[in-house]
Order: C-alpha cells, then sequence, then structure tokens
C-alpha cells in the first residue's frame, strides 16, 4: 500500500484490533489512544497506535502529506501491521478517515467508533477568506488553541479532502458506528455527528452527546464514556 515507514506501537491479544486515529497535526501519543492501548493491555486485547507519515514519530515533513497520504497510511496499517477483524476508532479529522478506511475495506472493518469526529471538514471549516489565502499563498498558517505551534493548512491537504468528501445522503457503510461529541465544541458542530449517524447505512449506529464536552473530550470523564462505548463495541 505504502513504502512509508510508520512509528506504531502494537499491542499483541485476542481481536478485533483496535487502531486508533489522531486528529489533523495530532499523533499517538495523546490521552485517548493511550487510554485505549491502556485498556486493550488490561484485558488482552490487540491494539494498534501509529502515527500518520510526517507527525508525531513517524518521519517526514508535516506540510507535504495530505488527507490522501494519511487515508493511504490507515489503510496500510489494516492490510500490513494487524491481521483479522479490525475496529478503528478516530478523533477529529480521524474520525473522518475511519470513514474512508471502512469504505475502503469493508471486509476488514467490523466497528467503528468516532470521536468529535469531523468528516468534510475542508468543506465546511474554512471561511472564504481563508479559502482565499490557501488558493494565493499554497497554505495558511494559524495559531492553534491546542499547541504553541502554529496550525498549518497546506492548499494540497484542502484540493486532497474536497476530494475525499464522504457526506452523502447515504454512506455505504454497514458495520456498527458509535458517535461520541461533545455539545460545547467550538471546532465541530455536535450536530455534525447527528447528520453523520443519519447518513450512515448501517441500522446499528449510536451517537452520544456530551453536553458540556469540549473538542477534546479527554476529562476522565470523558474518557469513560470513550472506553465504555468500546467495551459494549467489543464484548
Amino acid at each position: 500500500m505504502t513504502d512509508r515507514t510508520l512509528a506504531c506501537h502494537h499491542t499483541p491479544g485476542r481481536g478485533p484490533t483496535l487502531i486508533f486515529l489522531p486528529g489533523y497535526a495530532s499523533d499517538m501519543t495523546g490521552t485517548k489512544a493511550l487510554a485505549v492501548e491502556a485498556w486493550a493491555k488490561a484485558h488482552g486485547r490487540a491494539c494498534l497506535r501509529f502515527d500518520y507519515a510526517g507527525c508525531g514519530a513517524s518521519p517526514g515533513r508535516f506540510e507535504d502529506y495530505t488527507l490522501a497520504d494519511w487515508r493511504d497510511d490507515a489503510l496500510a496499517a489494516i492490510d500490513e501491521l494487524v491481521t483479522g477483524p479490525v475496529v478503528l476508532v478516530g478523533s477529529s479529522m480521524g474520525g473522518w478517515i475511519i470513514l474512508l478506511a471502512a469504505l475502503a475495506r469493508p471486509d476488514r472493518v467490523v466497528g467503528l467508533v468516532g470521536i468529535a469526529a469531523a468528516p468534510d471538514f475542508t468543506s465546511w471549516g474554512f471561511t472564504p477568506e481563508q479559502k482565499a489565502t490557501l488558493r494565493e499563498h499554497g497554505r495558511l498558517e494559524e495559531a492553534s488553541p491546542y499547541s504553541d505551534q502554529p496550525t498549518v493548512t497546506t492548499l494540497a491537504f484542502w484540493e486532497a479532502g474536497e476530494r475525499l468528501r464522504v457526506m452523502q445522503p447515504v454512506i455505504a457503510i454497514d458495520c456498527p458506528v458509535r458517535l461520541i461529541h461533545g455539545q460545547a465544541d467550538p471546532d465541530v458542530p455536535w450536530e455534525l455527528s447527528v447528520n453523520l449517524a443519519n447518513a450512515i447505512r448501517s441500522a446499528d449506529v449510536q451517537t452520544v452527546l456530551v453536553k458540556d464536552g469540549d473538542h477534546r473530550l479527554s476529562r476522565d470523564a470523558d474518557i469513560g464514556t470513550l472506553i465504555s462505548t468500546i467495551e459494549m463495541l467489543t464484548p
């Protein structure tokens, strides 16, 4: 699938393998990824954390990669790093990539968990002025509320995102899906998860709304919600 080298941590155990997909400019050392791995280790479950190319401990320059590349990294993780069925857990942008992966590998993906999933954010997450800056300068640099480093978006990433939009009246995913979203999320509207749940073809779709939850959903109570959701999805 890809000749890129990806940093990863694999926990052996019984399946289906849980694979965590981070958000934009994030990596596999986040609170949620580590919590999923800790639960897996405690219960003898297989788990994989990995960094997209150019992110975290994986080699490469962040700005050289796009959503299509990171989608391919997720498919490579499914195809080359684990065997058997997988449950994909995706945060923010990772919630977009798990949908792309489920559409591409319906025979391998047996469950999805989205955390503040942000599919198609290239279409709704940028103002006309920001899009104009991308087209004129090829990149957009903004202060990040989550890091002391600015958030950089490239025109190549934005264009790849527009090509890979998934929000359709019917999204052809038939596995069980769980969507967790904070209603105090300042970055991704919680209504998006409700709309996503309605669009996914599977009959086994549940949405959990956390009234005071922010975008990260990394508080102890939020982590508890995530873990209990995974437990019920993978008995």
